[in-house]
């Protein structure tokens, strides 16, 4: 009853299933991987941030370029604050507000961004406190320029010439007349009564809708195993029932059917009722 799993027919499905579903297991294996790896990375990037509060700062320089392992860590910097700007739409604490942002002038000739702190409500240049003259030292957390979406320059998309969507050095350029880091420092204590904006992750880090994306395709990669499994039983089971039936003489061949530009004829009527 089962020779017709020797033909070659049936050499095809079983060489084809007994490579799918291993494909299939070890995609949804990696999948699988890929999201432990990102919940590490939140974990690390958790307890990262943690360890950085409590360091010593460091000079800006010594942690430029900014990337995931000096991302969230305490630099300092000395200089004199320039022009001001502001970020909104900018949400802390489930309120809606926006940052101040002032441009630190160093001794190097370049500016550095420094998030002096967030202030609820529309971006308003009357409610943002003016930074203090003369020479400065700030100390916050160094975070990695932001990409700029459409419209991120100040100027542009509907925004006014005094703000910016993205703190990015790639949109700052163009706002200011000198060179900018290619980071920010978001400050340990805000200034003139301004809330602290604290320190994100850098991106590509941690429980983002990639770590789920990975999850999901995890799940897919199962499913498409467990439906292989199923078809392969499913026409199993046809082929076995087929070849029952034609066993005990149940199967059932569909007659012949006149040709379309053949017309009956007695004599083929007469075989076909013969038959």
């Amino acid at each position: 009853m089962y020779r017709f799993l020797l033909t070659p027919r049936w050499w095809g499905i079983n060489v084809f299933v007994l490579l799918a579903i291993p494909f299939c297991v070890f995609m949804g294996s990696w999948q699988l991987s890929r999201f432990e790896s990102r919940m590490h990375e939140q974990q690390a990037v958790s307890e990262q941030a943690t360890a950085d509060r409590k360091e010593a700062a460091r000079p800006l320089g010594e942690l430029l370029p900014v990337d995931k392992n000096t991302s969230g860590k305490r630099a300092t910097a000395t200089g004199r604050y320039g022009k001001q700007l502001l970020v909104p739409d900018r949400e802390l604490d489930g309120r809606r507000g926006f940052y101040v942002l002032t441009m630190l002038r160093t001794d190097g000739g370049k500016a550095l961004p420094v998030v002096r702190g967030w202030l609820p409500g529309d971006a308003d240049p009357a409610k943002a406190p003016a930074a203090p003259a003369g020479d400065v030292t700030v100390t916050g957390a160094l975070q990695a320029s932001e990409s700029p979406g459409a419209g991120a320059a100040g100027g542009g998309g509907g925004l006014p010439s005094d703000q910016t969507a993205a703190i990015s050095s790639a949109s700052l350029v163009n706002l200011v007349p000198y060179r900018v880091y290619d980071a920010w420092v978001t400050l340990d204590k805000a200034d003139s009564g301004m809330k602290a904006v604290p320190a994100t992750a850098p991106q590509g880090s941690g429980l983002d809708l990639k770590a789920f994306q990975n999850l999901g395709y995890t799940g897919e990669w199962f499913v498409f195993a467990g439906f292989t499994v199923f078809m392969w039983f499913r026409l199993l089971r046809r082929e076995v029932e087929y070849a029952r039936d034609a066993e005990l003489g149940l199967a059932i061949t569909a007659p012949a059917e006149t040709a379309p530009n053949e017309k009956a004829t007695p004599e083929s009527e007469s075989r076909a009722t013969a038959s």
